[in-house]
This record gives C-alpha cells, structure tokens and sequence, in this order.
C-alpha cells in the first residue's frame, strides 16, 4: 500500500469517493444534509493534510489530518474488509502522530472500526459542528 499527497486537481476525484463511501455507510444522513455536506466537504480540503491511498495502483480511499487529528478517513465501499482501513490508521497513526477522531454516533460501523484500533470515547456532541442534529463521538487514542 501506498499514498500520493493529494492536489487540488485529485478534488473530484476525493469527492466521488467521499459519496461513494458515504452512501454505503451513512445511511442515518437525510438526502438534503449529505448534499450540503458534499459541498462544504471541498471547502475544508485546503486546511488539511490530505493524502491518496493505492493497493496495487487502484485508488482505495483518502485521510486528511489537521494538527493530529484525523478529520476524514473514507474508503472505496468495494475495498472494506481487507485490513486496508487498519493499515492507513496504523500509518497515520505511528508516521503523522494522530491522536484523535471525530465519528458520527449512527456511524457504527466506523464508531466500532477506530474503538477496536486503540480509540476511546472521551466526549460526545449532540450535534455536528455545522449544528445539525448527528451526535458526535469524540475518539482519543488510548494511552500506553
């Protein structure tokens, strides 16, 4: 497995596969809320560290991270399940020093996903940071 730092001109790119993931996986978000989500999602690109994930030159899914924690993480809905999403969070974790992640409380699946790779839920929010009404899990990684 490999990553490419991603450019503005991978943006497309990175928001297909965002709304491919999320119509596997967020089926708890209201059509009108994922739209406007799909387009605020650009605008936080150029704040993060965003990078390209490949497993034999197919690309797979993306992260972006801001100052240790890891404020995206999506995978191709076709690529779960194979220890891809382990390998990129072990990655991010011992080469970036991610220590924190944020995940929708309906998101399960995820919630459970970054419970079982060391996270710990150490608060939580009633809404999103837009206000709209998705609880918020905020995940800490475990202390050694």
């Amino acid at each position: 497995m490999r990553w490419e730092k991603a450019a503005k001109k991978d943006y497309t790119s990175l928001i297909q596969l965002w709304e491919k993931s999320v119509l596997a996986t967020h089926d708890f978000l209201k059509q009108g809320d994922r739209e406007a989500i799909k387009t605020e999602i650009p605008t936080y690109f150029p704040q993060l560290e965003l990078k390209m994930w490949y497993q034999d030159d197919r690309f797979i899914g993306f992260s972006g991270v801001n100052e240790k924690h890891l404020e995206m993480l999506f995978l191709d809905p076709g690529e779960t399940g194979n220890g891809f999403g382990s390998n990129i969070l072990t990655s991010l974790i011992e080469n970036d020093g991610i220590k924190s992640v944020d995940v929708n409380e309906d998101n399960k699946q995820a919630a459970a996903f970054y419970l079982k790779n060391g996270f710990q839920v150490i608060s939580k929010s009633k809404q999103d940071d837009q206000g709209r009404n998705y609880p918020i899990l905020h995940l800490a990684l475990k202390k050694l």
